[in-house]
């Protein structure tokens, strides 16, 4: 894997964390469940992209 897809694989994860933490103390704090699930599903797209980008990486060969 190439320099530029960890770091964008990289800053992907970061994102997707954020997303995790954030749903785990509106979780915790009692927020509404619209919310919660925003968090889930930033979270679900996070771990989308993570995988959309080194597949797509090996395909093109960078």
């Amino acid at each position: 894997m190439s320099s530029e897809i960890k770091s964008v694989v990289t800053l992907i994860s970061f994102g997707t964390a954020a997303w995790v933490i954030a749903g785990l103390v509106l979780a915790i704090t009692g927020a509404e469940a619209k919310v919660i699930w925003t968090c889930v599903a930033g979270a679900v797209l996070g771990a989308w992209g993570i995988r959309y980008s080194k597949r797509r990486a090996a395909r093109s060969g960078i």
